[in-house]
């Protein structure tokens, strides 16, 4: 089960609003969402949990590249949600170059049979062994609003949007739409 809410901040303070991710399916939808929560390029936090196991915020300042933070990015990557966050930036990995690929001809058997849930070897790569345990990305993208990089950190799945929400001064306002 996952919870996603948008924090933005606005001219009269924070709009929160819970958001649903049924149409976000990549990092670049997801901003996209976030950009649309405020009118002006003002500052817009996605946040994201999955069932007090791991959460993840996304920071959009106007036309910015967003900032990332996932708590624990072991957890994140066993889900696709959380794989949207982990891009390969984040990772610290090289993305394929899709023009090599398009010029081998890949039926997708070149291994064998291809791949089985029930497979019992390795495969398969999630990317899940990639991303070690704890968390991962931008631990300061909250430092300028009163969340430091410790405090983020020291956030538990569950209790961090609120926490979150009330150093910003917008708990009432998520309160209203939790």
């Amino acid at each position: 089960m996952y919870f996603a809410a948008l924090l933005a901040r606005t001219e009269v303070g924070w709009e929160a609003s819970d958001t649903d991710l049924d149409d976000v399916e990549t990092l670049s939808d997801l901003t996209d969402l976030a950009r649309e929560a405020t009118t002006d390029d003002d500052t817009v936090l996605a946040y994201i949990e999955q069932e007090d196991t791991w959460f993840g915020l996304v920071r959009v300042d106007g036309e910015d590249d967003p900032r990332i933070y996932v708590s624990d990015a072991a957890a994140a990557a066993r889900s696709s949600y959380g794989e949207m966050l982990l891009t390969d930036e984040l990772l610290g990995r090289t993305p394929e170059d899709d023009d090599v690929l398009a010029g081998l001809d890949l039926d997708g058997t070149e291994e064998g049979e291809p791949y089985r849930e029930d497979q019992d070897d390795d495969t398969y790569d999630s990317g899940a062994d990639q991303a070690g345990a704890g968390p991962l990305g931008d631990s300061a993208l909250l430092a300028d609003l009163g969340v430091g990089e410790r405090a983020l950190h020291a956030l538990r799945p569950g209790d961090a949007l609120n926490e979150i929400a009330d150093v910003l001064g917008a708990a009432e306002v998520l309160e209203a739409v939790r």
